[in-house]
């Protein structure tokens, strides 16, 4: 798998509430920055992004400029990304216009499909305002 493509796929899983954990590496010096949070270690960030996921929906995930530089095993990215939700919990709609930047490596290739298996080792989400 391109790191592109990985870097989608996470938005698709993110759109369709499905786990996000599986794309972060496990280390306890990786860090997610979200527009809200911090969380570092990749037990704090599946834990963090489970909660997320049960309290949320309606995800509006728009990638409107990825723009990916790979070197080899690793890859940094940067998009400018509109975000849309509704946390269930407060019963609230949330909308953002956000950046995003981050970097990726391959751990290991999935033996069946011979391809790459790249995880974000560090990600940064945030906005410069509010929108209702």
């Amino acid at each position: 798998m391109t790191f592109k493509r990985r870097i989608r796929s996470y938005y698709a899983a993110l759109r369709a509430g499905e786990p996000l954990g599986e794309f972060f590496a496990d280390e306890d010096s990786i860090v997610k920055f979200g527009i809200s949070d911090r969380l570092a270690g990749g037990d704090t960030i599946r834990e963090g992004l489970s909660t997320q996921t049960n309290r949320t929906t309606n995800w509006v995930v728009d990638s409107k400029n990825l723009i990916v530089y790979t070197a080899s095993t690793y890859a940094c990215f940067s998009d400018d990304v509109r975000l849309e939700w509704t946390d269930t919990v407060e019963d609230e709609r949330y909308a953002f216009d956000t950046r995003w930047s981050g970097t990726l490596e391959v751990r290991d290739t999935d033996t069946e499909a011979g391809e790459a298996n790249p995880v974000f080792i560090g990600m940064h989400v945030s906005t410069p305002r509010f929108f209702r």
